[in-house]
């Protein structure tokens, strides 16, 4: 049996470039982090969602316009977003007195698995059901989310801040809200 002379090379060459794909927060390669922050000169508008809270009562985006926003995407199957569903509440009972406000957005076919979801995890804020992210398509070119959780963070402007591409902490929450407090 006559073996190739490259085989070698290129099972070195698969090996490296799979060894890029492992994540920072993994500990492999050179760190990558999951927070992008745009300056305010760049900064677009954030689309109004509105509709109805998991709860049925209305909710809208601009109604926090004043607040530092954090807008984050979840799904109940998600299991990430079950890791950070507590983060986020406690971010949002710390630091609502200094106006930061988080909302939800639930990307569940059904409400109902959005509405237990949020009653298992005792979320303490506001969720925007939005199935089929019909509502999350009026986003900036560049913005949808392309996996869960997402977040993105709203000056008090209305205009998109950060977006954050990983699980959050509610240290994180703090960490990416001070400056957008402070402007």
């Amino acid at each position: 049996m006559r073996r190739h002379p490259r085989l070698p090379l290129l099972a070195l060459l698969v090996a490296v470039a799979l060894s890029a794909c492992t994540s920072a927060r993994e500990g492999a390669g050179s760190p990558v982090s999951p927070l992008t922050r745009i300056p305010a000169a760049d900064r677009k508008t954030a689309p109004d969602l509105t509709g109805s809270s998991l709860d049925g009562k209305p909710v809208s985006l601009s109604r926090y316009r004043g607040k530092v926003v954090v807008l984050n995407v979840w799904a109940s199957w998600c299991g990430p977003c079950r890791a950070e569903a507590p983060e986020l509440s406690g971010a949002q009972q710390a630091l609502a007195a200094k106006g930061v406000q988080v909302l939800g957005v639930d990307t569940d076919a059904r409400q109902d698995k959005g509405r237990a979801f949020q009653d298992e995890h005792g979320l303490v804020y506001p969720s925007l059901h939005d199935p089929g992210s019909r509502k999350l398509v009026r986003l900036p070119k560049g913005y949808l989310p392309r996996a869960l959780p997402y977040t993105l963070f709203i000056d008090r402007h209305g205009k998109i801040a950060a977006k954050y591409l990983s699980p959050l902490t509610e240290a994180d929450v703090r960490a990416i809200t001070r400056p957008l407090l402070a402007e």
